[in-house]
Parts: C-alpha cells; sequence; structure tokens
C-alpha cells in the first residue's frame, strides 16, 4: 500500500553530523558475485544498489554530510555514487564524498574498520562535525538516524551503538552486547562463539548492527590510542567499542517501531540465500520493507527506460508475469515468469519459464529455457535451452549452489569475458 508522505523535521543534530558509510567490504560470503565488486554495489530489489539503503537513510534522516569510504574493487560503486549522487548542493554545505583507500595516514590499505576512518582523520577534522555517524554500507533497512541521535544527546552518551535482537543460534555472528536496563552497555563481545542471551529473553541475543554515533572528539581520541596499540586489529567490535566501555558511557539504541517495540525489518544480505530471499520477500502483499513509502523513499541512479512489455497471447506462447516485480526496460515475450523479480532491461524469449528467481540487470534470457530457484548475474546471456535449477548435480558442474539450493549463475561461468584482465 503507497503511503501518504508527511514531513519530518530536521534539527541541528542532523546538520552537525558527519556520516560516514564503509563500503570497502568484498563480501567473500556472496561467492562470485563480489568477484568484479564491492558488496554495497551489488543490485537489489529490482532497481536500487545495497549502498542505496543507509544513503537513502541518511538523506531522509536529515544528514547530507556524507563520506562514502572505499577500498575493494570500487569501480563501479564510484561510479553509481556519482551518478546517483551527485544532485547534492555542495554551496549550501551538502556533500556525498568518496573516499578511497589512499594512504593518507600509513603506508597501508585499511586494516580494519577502525583503521578507515583512523586513515580519514584530517578529511574529519576539516568538517567540522559534533557527531559522527558510522555505517555500514551492506545491509538493507530503513531508520531514522535523527531519533538516534537524538537519544545519543539524552543519554549524555559518550557513545551509541545501534542494536537488534537476533536469535540466539544466530548470535555468533555479530558483537552481543550485555547491557543494564537503562540500556547502558556493560560488555562488548565481538562474535563469540558461546553468545550470551538478553535479560528476560533465553532465545535472543543483544547484537550490534554496526551503526556507532560517536562524539566527535572522543572519536578522535580513542582512534589514535586504537592506532599507538600493537596487538589491535583496528576494529570498532573487536577493539574500539570493548575499550571505551571501561571508561566512557556507551549505550544500545534498540532498532524498534517506535508505536510497537517490535524488531524493525532490516537485512544482512551476505549469503547467495540471504540475498535470494529478502529480494522474494519483496514480491510479497505486505512485505516488511515497503518500497512505495512516499514518506521515506529510497533514493538511486534512476536509468532512463520504457516501461516493461509483455508480448504474444497465443495459448502455446504467452508473454506473462505471475506474483512478481518487473522493472523498467524488461520484455517478456512469450515466456511465463512466475514468483520472480527482474531487474531493468531483462529480455525473455519464448516458450521459457522463470520460476522463484531473481535475474539482475541487462540479462538476456534465450528461447525454451527453464530458470528455477537461480539468482543470474549482471550481463549473463542464457542461450537457447537451458536448464537452471532443475538437476543439483549438473548445476554444480558449471555454477555455484548454495547450502539451500539455489543456484548462481555469473557471465564467467557461462564463458562469458565481460571484465577482460589483458
Amino acid at each position: 500500500m503507497r503511503t501518504k508522505k508527511s514531513p519530518r523535521f530536521v534539527s541541528n543534530l542532523t546538520r552537525n553530523t558527519l556520516a560516514l558509510i564503509m563500503a570497502g567490504g568484498r563480501g567473500e560470503r556472496l561467492k562470485q558475485l563480489t568477484k568484479w565488486r564491492a558488496k554495497p554495489a551489488i543490485p537489489f530489489g529490482g532497481k536500487f544498489r545495497i549502498i542505496d539503503f543507509p544513503l537513502s537513510n541518511c538523506i531522509n534522516s536529515g544528514i547530507r554530510r556524507i563520506g562514502v569510504i572505499t577500498q575493494y574493487k570500487s569501480h563501479s560503486l564510484n561510479l553509481h555514487i556519482q551518478r546517483g549522487w551527485g544532485y547534492l548542493r555542495g554551496d549550501f554545505g551538502e556533500f556525498v564524498e568518496l573516499l578511497p583507500a589512499q594512504q593518507r595516514i600509513e603506508s597501508s590499505w585499511y586494516t580494519g574498520t577502525a583503521d578507515s576512518i583512523y586513515q580519514n582523520l584530517d578529511i574529519i577534522r576539516s568538517h567540522s562535525p559534533d557527531y559522527v555517524l558510522i555505517l555500514a554500507g551492506d545491509h538493507i533497512y530503513k531508520m531514522d538516524y535523527g531519533a538516534m541521535l537524538a537519544k545519543h544527546v539524552e543519554n549524555k552518551a559518550d557513545i551509541t551503538v545501534a542494536c537488534i535482537e537476533v536469535p540466539i543460534e544466530k548470535a555468533s555472528s555479530f558483537g552481543v552486547m550485555k547491557v543494564e536496563d537503562n540500556l547502558r552497555i556493560r560488555s562488548f563481545i565481538e562474535k563469540p562463539e558461546n553468545p550470551q542471551p538478553m535479560p528476560g529473553k533465553t532465545n535472543e541475543a543483544l547484537c550490534s548492527m554496526g551503526i556507532y554515533i560517536f562524539n566527535t572528539d572522543l572519536l578522535f581520541e580513542l582512534l589514535i590510542r586504537d592506532a599507538d596499540t600493537a596487538d589491535s586489529s583496528h576494529d570498532f567490535g573487536k577493539d574500539v567499542i570493548p575499550n571505551a566501555i571501561k571508561k566512557y558511557c556507551v549505550y544500545a539504541y534498540p532498532f524498534t517501531n517506535a508505536n510497537t517495540t517490535i524488531q524493525s525489518y532490516w537485512r544482512d544480505v551476505g549469503t547467495i540465500d540471504s540475498f535470494w530471499e529478502a529480494n522474494l520477500e519483496l514480491i510479497g502483499v505486505t512485505p516488511e520493507l515497503n518500497l512505495y513509502d512516499d514518506d521515506w523513499p529510497i533514493w538511486t541512479n534512476q536509468e532512463q527506460l520504457p516501461p516493461a512489455k509483455f508480448i504474444f497471447d497465443d495459448d502455446y506462447r504467452r508473454g506473462m508475469a505471475v506474483d512478481s516485480m518487473v522493472s523498467g526496460g524488461c520484455i517478456i515475450a512469450g515466456a511465463h515468469v512466475r514468483h520472480s523479480l527482474l531487474f531493468s532491461h531483462v529480455s525473455v524469449d519464448s516458450y521459457s519459464k522463470i520460476d522463484s528467481s531473481v535475474i539482475l540487470p541487462d540479462v538476456t534470457i534465450g528461447k525454451n529455457c527453464r530458470i528455477i530457484h537461480a539468482v543470474i548475474d549482471k550481463g549473463c546471456e542464457i542461450e537457447d535451452g537451458t536448464v537452471i535449477g532443475k538437476d543439483e548435480e549438473e548445476d554444480k558442474k558449471r555454477f555455484h549452489v548454495s547450502p539451500k539450493g539455489i543456484v548462481l549463475v555469473t557471465p564467467d561461468m557461462l564463458g562469458q569475458k565481460i571484465h577482460h584482465v589483458r
């Protein structure tokens, strides 16, 4: 359902905040999807990229001074940000700056999350923010950072950590917090083998989202001290936050619906299975992530494409899509698409059937193909008669098959050398 747009209040807190989005990670669990791109650059939701979600959260929260820290194979990410996020007015103090690893302070590339911020301290200082909001660039969610900033100030906190409740069996992949009743953090353990449950909930742990607010002067102090610590891994979750808890006021900020206290939507699409699931969740009648919300739009680089087109209406050859999302520029020519998400500029030729699949942009699917439970990467050309997702053993000979049986297909696997290295 499309929601009615309402005005938002932009406070001095958000105006005086600098957001830094850490977008340099490779995302190795996504296998070949990140062979030629950083994880934040991966397409998501039919027309967006993952990086668009934290960037949109900043803009919608009234934070318009943003740095994007890049490192691993960032070319497509850089192009996307330059083309889609270059509308902010520098003469009004608004910007999205790209901060690539450039050995500004040290003679090495970024060695950890804290080090990536430390190596840009001179740039942070030049903007003179009161607060620094540090974000991960590889998660899917909507969040008003202004409310978190207000709580940070209300608590007179030195550091605030956004958190979610995670089932205890999955919490070992996160930083797990122990808090007092007033949500002041008393311990923070990064990826513990035996996570401790949160008070009052034996099956849930309170886990970090990788979102931090720092008072700027303290951030400088902590990062310089961490850089001078020889045995540090220079990571916020492993080093900076646990050490700060001993001396400073560090509070947790639960990411919940303000009206119901129910856990808000947040997805780490860090595996092929979770990426496939999160995309197909959007097809539902009332998905948790509402992309039709005019009050909290997700901004992106909008390609100028014609509407999707469905052609042929014969009993034996009918172009149609059922229980699916189909983006602009797609042509479904006498093919049947069911419970799938097609990104921009996908063509599916006659007699082919696509089921429960995620098809990234610029994919061409020939005649008489059968594709089920698959993720087809950008630019793939699927030959006539190709069958994917029907025979796991055959699929494993050519493609990557996830633990849940989702088949990942990339141009390299098909012998299509889109990225020439010599």
